[in-house]
């Protein structure tokens, strides 16, 4: 089957082509060609085999083409304007790429890609522009070095994938057939993992962790007998936070060798929150799952997608990622089943609203048969306050507790809420709405955020345009300031007057904010404000369901803390579809589908929006549990 498609390109191809070898990157096949001018002015004859082959094809120059490292550093240096500001330069030449990281990616590719396009024509090489980051962000850093220092492991690697996507002879079975089993998150939030098969693949969506409970609850049933790691073909993530991508690495440590999906910042930001979550775990005593050199092995395995690009991932599925609006680079995961046989949305968690910093879940797909939805929030009486009601409410808190001389307290998960909020208070503060005092973002937040600065084309329009056309970057206002270690955190607590803290973890299972609510909870002054789900079990549903003694666990003793600070909820900062906003989803979505199944929630939510749905749209719903398998076709 492989040499049959590259054989078929070799065919269309032009005598006069020169193409020194063929090779497959993933789903894409790839040509080097020593003819300098075919490379140059080739685009017509690549689009019109793209065009009868149906995959996708880039042309690059044979090594040999390319002039020296040293040279094609200085004739791009001259081509790129210094108002570009700040560039670095990495090469893979066995590649013939060049990867051009620039603080104004814009100013280095030109108007209508210009600039690229002398690049290529002096250098003979492949440049492809990213932005360097506006806040340093040292996980991103590490992740590119990563790349390049393993570039021709990646390229066997991509190769490798290529082969077992397109080496398949698809035979003509009596009966083609898929199915899904729910490893976790089915009439629960936490550990999502679904595994759906075919008659040919095996495809892993999230293996996400239960940051709210331990032992083996917290964790997907792996040992299920649908699951067999030897056989999984491709995992595909929907987003960064740790009920979805907790385990992954742990894949890795137990022999998977295969792919991962995902877009960009999820890869980014999952790196870092699995390392926190390594380091909390060790602060913890507790064993861990995998190492850093798993979570190494998973970047490495990635293959990053942007919105709307399509991609082969097994012999019989295909992939495209959709806006989800929930985080940064979150992703609704399109999947075209055996060449038309079925069609399939997984949506992850999504937020069907435009928001301070994201725009709303996409509703457009071009086949859609059944859709997994998320239900955090599906309850009937789950309807949340506007935003603009919501940033009253917390603007109100906040000038409050500043004239009481107390602190607030925000405990956010890392990537989302944080970021939003920052946003909406700077924007407050610069109006004039909250008074300037002293806004803290904790270690890992503030790393977050970092990465948000190197992925703004995923912003809403609104911010996008003040990046990209007013240099208004809102995370780098100067009313934000880090705060790295403890001995700087004791600092804010015992030295700094009324001021906002940003500290992870959102549901308070760990992390600042835990050490944080220990010196704050005590004062009445202050305030604590809780802006994202509180899982069962956790430290933020005790205190959001009104505890107002909580029982500490210090060596073999458990210490009691009196709560005498202000409680207050919020939801509507979330970044899941509250009930209303779920329901007008499903009724936006074109086409429509003939099945809804209904996980990522308790199990009234599940049962309840299941049957409402039903009920509204004459759809067949289906609440499965965990360790259910359900047949599509």
């Amino acid at each position: 089957m492989v040499m049959k498609i590259l054989e078929e390109i070799k065919g269309i191809l032009p005598a006069d082509a020169k193409i020194s070898h063929i090779v497959f990157e993933g789903a894409n096949v790839v040509l080097y060609t020593k003819n300098k001018e075919f490379f140059l002015n080739g685009f017509n004859v690549i689009k019109e085999i793209v065009s009868k082959v149906k995959k996708r094809i880039e042309l690059r120059p044979d090594p040999t083409l390319c002039i020296g490292l040293e040279k094609a550093e200085k004739e791009i240096k001259k081509i790129i304007p210094k108002e570009a500001g700040k560039i670095e330069l990495n090469f893979d030449t066995s590649r013939s790429v060049v990867t051009i990281e620039a603080e104004k990616p814009g100013l280095a590719i030109g108007k209508a890609g210009e600039l690229l396009k002398e690049i290529r024509k002096r250098t003979f090489l492949i440049p492809i522009v990213k932005r360097i980051p506006a806040i340093k962000s040292k996980i991103t850093s590490n992740i590119r070095r990563v790349l390049y220092e393993s570039s021709a492991e990646r390229k066997k690697f991509l190769n490798e994938i290529g082969e077992k996507i397109y080496g398949v002879e698809k035979k003509q079975r009596k009966e083609k057939w898929a199915r899904l089993t729910f490893l976790g998150g089915a009439r629960q939030v936490g550990r999502s993992s679904i595994l759906l098969q075919t008659d040919t693949s095996n495809v892993l969506f999230d293996c996400g962790i239960n940051v709210a409970s331990t032992g083996d609850e917290a964790y997907p049933f792996l040992h299920a007998p649908e699951f067999n790691i030897a056989n999984l073909d491709a995992v595909v993530i929907s987003h960064s936070h740790l009920d979805h991508v907790g385990l992954i690495p742990l894949l890795f440590k137990y022999g998977y060798k295969g792919p991962v999906y995902c877009t960009a910042p999820t890869r980014d930001v999952s790196a870092l929150l699995l390392l926190d979550l390594l380091t909390v775990g060790q602060k913890d005593s507790k064993d861990a799952l995998f190492t850093s050199t798993h979570i190494k092995e998973m970047v490495k395995h990635t293959i990053t997608l942007d919105y709307g690009e399509v991609t082969d991932i097994t012999p019989d599925v295909r992939l495209t990622l959709y806006n989800a609006g929930h985080v940064l680079g979150s992703s609704m995961c399109h999947l075209h089943i055996g060449e038309g046989l079925y069609n399939l949305l997984y949506t992850g968690d999504l937020n069907y609203e435009l928001t301070n910093l994201l725009p709303a879940a996409s509703t457009k797909f071009p086949r859609l048969e059944a859709v997994i939805i998320e239900s955090t929030y599906g309850g009937r009486d789950d309807v949340k306050a506007s935003r603009k009601e919501c940033e009253d409410y917390l603007i109100g808190v906040i000038n409050n507790t500043i004239k009481k001389g107390g602190k607030v307290l925000l405990p956010v998960l890392g990537s989302g809420r944080a970021q939003e909020i920052m946003v909406m208070l700077e924007r407050a503060v610069r109006e004039g709405r909250v008074k300037n005092v002293p806004f803290f973002v904790q270690g890992m937040v503030w790393d977050v955020t970092a990465i948000h600065t190197a992925y703004p084309d995923f912003f809403n329009n609104q911010i996008k345009q003040a990046v990209f056309h007013k240099g208004e970057n809102p995370f780098l206002s100067n009313i934000f300031k880090q705060v790295g270690s403890r001995k700087e955190m004791m600092q804010v607590l015992e030295e700094t007057g009324p001021c906002i803290i940003v500290a992870t973890s959102g549901m308070m299972t760990g992390g600042s904010s835990v050490e944080y609510f220990k010196e704050l909870s005590g004062d009445p002054k202050n305030s604590l404000v809780l802006t994202c789900y509180q899982g069962p079990g956790s430290l933020g549903r005790k205190l959001q369901d009104g505890e107002k003694e909580i029982l500490f666990q210090e060596g073999s003793k458990q210490i009691p803390l009196k709560v005498a600070m202000d409680i207050h909820s919020i939801h509507g900062f979330t970044g899941h579809s509250d009930r209303r906003q779920l329901i007008n989803f499903i009724s936006r979505l074109k086409p429509k589908p003939k099945k809804v199944i209904i996980v990522h929630g308790e199990q009234s939510k599940t049962l309840d929006l299941a049957s409402s749905i039903h009920k509204m749209f004459r759809i067949e719903t289906n609440a499965p549990k965990n360790l259910e398998s359900i047949r599509l076709k």
